[in-house]
């Protein structure tokens, strides 16, 4: 199934996104840290229904954040309530992997009138900080900012080294799923290639939410939810457990995989998405 390209102008950035037709009520689908909306692609192909999975701001084919300036994960959150207004969605089943989940938490809290049905791949709301670490973070932020400058991106002489490099990244991936996020996630340079990706991404957060606040978010979340996990990913290592019990409507199921399971175990995901949304038709 061929994905339609789509533009987004929000808040001074182009954004960008993916579509598949299908049936049904329509999919948001946000996607992980250093991915893009590729990451989608296998799961779109089992699924069949109507989704669009946006590249986050300085993620794939979308626009960076201003320069020199801070970025929040908590901007994303207006991202995408920007884009489903453009869309003409007014309600609208959310899904998110990893970073993208923990995004769609927090979407789903604070907009729970626009989310009927929240579908969770491998994440359950956003990383913390311990508030006795607020202010050492804060400075190790600003500093990685300030040496920022003074670092370069790999640069790879062929494409198929990006690729490599791609499947030893977090959580490990299949020499087939890297090239999907590749594809859409390097841009050509003098000698070669290297990534897309804005750099600031890859430095250390200036402040993050405490555990009490993601409880606080957690428990607002109004939609059902189907919490998606890989054995071998992040949800076996029980990480997630204590959340569990913040989520109200709920379901967790586990399926052999590892943290991008969506990707290398497509089939198998989408039976499972496709079961709780027919269980919980929209409302």
């Amino acid at each position: 199934m061929k994905a339609k390209e789509l533009k987004f102008q929000v808040y001074g950035q182009q954004l960008s996104a993916l579509q598949w037709d299908g049936d049904g009520e329509p999919v948001l689908a946000l996607h992980g840290w250093l991915d893009n909306a590729a990451s989608y692609a296998p799961l779109a192909n089992h699924l069949g229904r109507p989704m669009v999975a946006l590249d986050f701001s300085g993620h794939g084919h979308s626009d960076h954040r201003p320069g020199e300036v801070a970025t929040h994960l908590v901007d994303h959150v207006r991202d995408v309530l920007a884009v489903a207004d453009q869309l003409g969605w007014e309600r609208f089943t959310l899904m998110g992997h990893s970073m993208g989940a923990g995004i769609a938490c927090l979407f789903a809290a604070a907009c729970p009138d626009r989310v009927s049905r929240l579908v969770l791949i491998e994440g359950l709301g956003p990383p913390t900080t311990k508030p006795e670490d607020v202010a050492t973070t804060l400075r190790k932020a600003m500093d990685d900012m300030a040496a920022l400058s003074g670092k370069k991106k790999p640069v790879y002489s062929e494409i198929a080294d990006a690729v490599e490099a791609r499947t030893r990244g977090f959580g490990g991936l299949s020499h087939e799923a890297s090239a999907l996020l590749v594809e859409r996630g390097l841009i050509p340079v003098e000698g070669g290639w290297t990534w897309r990706a804005d750099s600031r991404l890859r430095l250390t957060s200036s402040l993050r939410l405490t555990e009490e606040q993601v409880e606080g978010f957690v428990r607002a979340i109004k939609a059902p939810v189907c919490l998606v996990m890989g054995e071998q990913g992040m949800g076996g290592n029980g990480m997630f457990s204590h959340r569990l019990e913040w989520l109200g409507d709920s379901e967790v199921v586990r399926l052999p995989g590892r943290h991008h399971l969506h990707m290398e175990e497509p089939q198998r995901v989408a039976q499972v998405i496709n079961q709780f949304l027919a269980k919980h038709s929209s409302r």
